[in-house]
């Protein structure tokens, strides 16, 4: 009996599982250098889920006042800047670590009660052309789906034990 062509489609067995498959999915179809998946902890932006997994660690946090995410959720900076450099509150936080993010694309995760839950969103280490733009739309799909696990009960688990400072 031949096995089913609906395997390669099941449902992920949890959040981490989901999360990981997304930023995966994403990073093959739209490319982007790196994806993860972040959760806001007191006044820190911690790494939940990287791909790939081996740019940035899991538990890799950095202030949350400091952060393009930070910028783009208060509604000072746009979702999706081709060149960040180009972004005024963008380019004041080219600093440090985050001094190589050339270009980014970042969308809110909501919790169940309507709070920031943390972010899903990439980087590119060099400018993106102005197309890539137009991937805004499937991310904030796979952002909306992200929050609604999380929304259904299907918890991230507690942020991992906080690695480095990135």
């Amino acid at each position: 009996m031949a096995v089913p062509a609906i395997l390669d489609v099941a449902p992920w067995r949890d959040f981490p599982a989901a999360a990981c498959g997304a930023i995966e999915a994403l990073h093959e179809r739209l490319g982007w250098d790196v994806w993860v998946v972040t959760q806001v902890v007191d006044d820190r932006q911690v790494v939940l889920h990287a791909h790939p997994p081996d740019v940035v660690r899991p538990g890799t946090w950095l202030p949350w006042a400091d952060t393009f995410c930070r910028a783009m959720v208060a509604g000072e900076a746009p979702r999706a800047a081709t060149v960040t450099a180009a972004v005024p509150a963008f380019a004041k936080r080219m600093a440090g670590p985050t001094a190589r993010i050339a270009a980014y694309i970042g969308v809110p995760l909501v919790s169940p009660d309507g709070e920031l839950f943390g972010t899903l969103c990439a980087w590119g280490f060099r400018a993106r052309p102005r197309s890539a733009a137009r991937d805004l739309p499937l991310v904030e799909a796979v952002a909306r789906l992200l929050s609604t696990l999380i929304a259904a009960g299907i918890t991230p688990g507690e942020p991992p034990e906080p690695a480095t400072r990135a």
